[in-house]
């Protein structure tokens, strides 16, 4: 167990900030004009919700922690979810996800893997953000969870609904049918200082209503878990206790608003030792204001391969011997089609702000990156040699459009862009037609069947494409049909013939 959580990543090149969606080349009808700010990214009004003013000190001047616990607890759910289990191949025994033994999913009935599948269930935290029943948890909490019944503290119990989910951030939206419902308003985590106070609502053990408080401890916090570079880790920290079952719930700030969501302990051995983390209100809001109205996580990327700069000098002392700072983030290369490339930042530069926010690391960068949309566009300073330069940057999706993608798009659920072939690839090849795929999203179906970026389809349930466009009419009118599935036929980089089957059907 100690190995689960230790810090795993080495700072190689963090591929792409953030790893965003190639959802194909639909127009951006609404996309918004000119510079966006982090006043924008206040997403409490897509669920119509009011601020809060509360008494954060006592007469004498003491932090005043109870009105705000008062205002969260009522607010701040239980969440029961249930997962129809199955007997695994061979009856060996399932493997332990970190999240599940860390916030209440290690005692399910099927973890032994032997004698008759029973359901299992798992208990968590979340937070009720509008008055008409919206509830943030963690995506973890609910994960392939076949009912959730939520309880508020009054002990009233509702069938919640799963609108969406976005695994990057740990982040997952429900709601209850429900009116004129207690929910925590969102607040500023940009606003928060180290050594600001904070409680932590939860249902940690089972015990509801559970308040703890402590300081923020540090800001944008990365790489704490084994998920992975391709998640989106820029916590807040926290010494508010955090244990089994916290997960899911609200980290509030003395004036009573919602700044984070907690996700994660650092632990070896299960239990709060002093570290919790939650996801900052300014991205978790962002996400599910997406996940509301377009039903899915809207990513926007500048398109660069980055590091933090203290690891960039101990990968490559030559080549950023004559760096001018010690703070941001180095520019150690592009992806295709890179906005910002586009825009006119160059390998070697450090990024030092986007839109005038101070960005030190990869993981502050992230943060300001991650709670945009493809289509805004940002201010990007940047250090060169002894210069400051600052660039206007259009920030696009990998495949290199301001595309926006409603759940529902059958584009959307491949989660793949496409583009022409060229004359010359064509002779290279020694094809005569084939479209090439431009950008492959990692939570779609043709990454989960293996179809990988730069992979040329030929054929599509035994008809020859040419273009994009042919692509895209195929894949809408499979979607639209009986039968849902696609037979996709083409040659992989390799140069050998593949051969994969995609379903539409879910």
């Amino acid at each position: 167990m100690n190995k689960i959580w230790k810090n795993i990543s080495t700072y190689a090149l963090v591929a792409l900030v953030s790893i965003g969606a190639a959802y194909g080349t639909y127009s951006f009808m609404d996309y918004r004009k000119g510079y966006s700010s982090a006043d924008v990214y206040s997403y409490g009004h897509e669920f119509d919700q009011k601020g809060v003013h509360l008494a954060a000190f006592t007469a004498e001047g003491y932090p005043d922690f109870t009105k705000a616990a008062e205002n969260s607890i009522h607010a701040v759910v239980h969440i029961k979810s249930t997962v129809k289990s199955q007997t695994p191949q061979g009856g060996r025994q399932r493997m332990i996800d970190p999240f599940e033994y860390f916030f209440g999913f290690g005692d399910r009935g099927d973890s032994q893997g032997y004698g008759n599948p029973q359901p299992s269930v798992g208990f968590g935290s979340g937070v009720i953000i509008s008055g008409d029943g919206y509830v943030v948890t963690n995506n973890h909490v609910i994960d392939k969870a076949s009912e959730i019944e939520v309880t508020l503290n009054d002990n009233s119990k509702y069938t919640a609904k799963l609108v969406g989910t976005d695994p990057q951030t740990d982040i997952a939206l429900l709601k209850i049918e429900g009116k004129d419902l207690p929910y925590i308003p969102f607040g500023n985590s940009d606003n928060l200082k180290v050594g600001e106070w904070v409680l932590a609502v939860g249902n940690p053990f089972n015990l509801t209503s559970t308040v703890t408080v402590g300081i923020v401890s540090a800001k944008s916090r990365g790489n704490i878990g084994s998920s992975g570079s391709n998640n989106i880790q820029s916590f807040i920290q926290t010494d508010a206790a955090i244990n089994r079952g916290n997960s899911g719930g609200a980290l509030v700030n003395t004036n009573g608003e919602l700044v984070g969501i907690n996700t994660a302990i650092y632990s070896q051995t299960g239990d709060f030792a002093g570290y919790g983390f939650a996801v900052p209100i300014s991205i978790a809001g962002k996400v599910v204001a997406d996940i509301k109205e377009y039903g899915t996580v809207q990513r926007a990327v500048l398109g660069v391969m980055i590091q933090d700069i203290p690891m960039a000098k101990e990968a490559d002392p030559e080549k950023t011997k004559n760096l001018a700072v010690n703070e941001g983030v180095y520019v150690g290369g592009f992806a295709e089609m890179s906005p910002a490339k586009q825009a006119g930042v160059e390998e070697g530069d450090v990024i030092v702000s986007i839109n005038g926010m101070k960005v030190r690391n990869v993981s502050e960068l992230q943060d300001q990156v991650n709670r945009f949309r493809p289509g805004d566009k940002v201010k990007v300073q940047v250090k060169r040699g002894n210069a400051d330069k600052s660039y206007d940057v259009t920030l696009k999706n990998n495949s290199g459009s301001t595309a926006i993608v409603k759940k529902g798009d059958a584009m959307g659920a491949i989660g793949a862009a496409f583009k022409d072939l060229s004359a010359e690839k064509k002779k290279q090849l020694g094809i005569s037609y084939g479209v090439e795929v431009a950008g492959v999203d990692n939570a779609g179906k043709f990454h989960k069947q293996g179809i990988a970026k730069g992979f040329i389809i030929q054929k599509i349930n035994n008809q020859p494409v040419s273009s994009a466009s042919e692509v895209e009419s195929i894949v809408q009118s499979v979607a639209n049909s009986q039968d849902k599935g696609l037979f996709v036929a083409g040659i992989a980089a390799d140069g050998s013939k593949k051969f994969y089957a995609v379903d539409l059907s879910e």
